[in-house]
């Protein structure tokens, strides 16, 4: 079996691809993740997981057997792009944007090997209750929002704001499980969870 290589220094991805398989290891990525203005974010997922993935097969040596998954995350609301907040004012920007609507959350993943090079997305629909200024001011406060595109983390306190969400919970927080399974399988085929 080739090396797995989880091409991401997000925790949250590392403890997900976990529920796959024990079998791999974590190198992050230096990948430049500038797009061009008016990149579909449908798009803009899967050439960024590509970049991350091609980045951290570079740096493998010459003839491993490796198979690098890179993966990222965006959230998109009227096609624009959300990223991770740089300081409070953003957050709550972001945090009012999102009350009382829905958005979509994009997770593109990528597999690049030898003669593997594979992407695909996942996206769910999440629709956040009306926030009350008190509600964002309290969340904004908290260290949460700070890391994540979006500027909420579905898996922490950030559970609190959604009313209601439509899809994979596994590709709001950062890596769809179940159809990465599958699409691995189909380069490992003998590959059960928790190996």
């Amino acid at each position: 079996m080739p090396l797995l290589i989880l091409a991401s220094q997000s925790p949250r991805r590392r403890e997900l691809m976990g529920l796959i398989t024990r079998d791999f290891t974590v190198q992050a990525s230096d990948a430049d993740e500038a797009l061009a203005p008016g990149t579909p974010p449908e798009e803009a997922v899967e050439e960024l997981a590509l970049r991350k993935a091609e980045a951290v097969l570079a740096l493998r040596p010459a003839g491993e057997e490796a198979l690098v998954i890179g993966a990222d995350t965006v959230v998109a609301v009227d096609g624009r792009i959300l990223g991770k907040p740089r300081d409070r004012e953003e957050c709550l920007w972001m945090l009012s944007l999102l009350s009382g609507r829905e958005h979509t959350v994009f997770t593109g993943v990528a597999l690049l090997g030898r003669g593997v090079r594979r992407s695909f997305r996942e996206e769910a629909r999440v629709e956040f209750w009306p926030l009350s200024p008190e509600e964002m001011a309290w969340y904004a406060s908290t260290p949460e929002p700070y890391d994540k595109a979006g500027g909420y983390g579905v898996q922490g306190a950030g559970a609190l704001l959604v009313r209601e969400l439509r899809g994979d919970f596994f590709t709001v927080m950062g890596l769809p499980v179940s159809r990465l399974w599958r699409e691995l399988r189909r380069e490992l085929p003998g590959l059960m969870p928790g190996q």
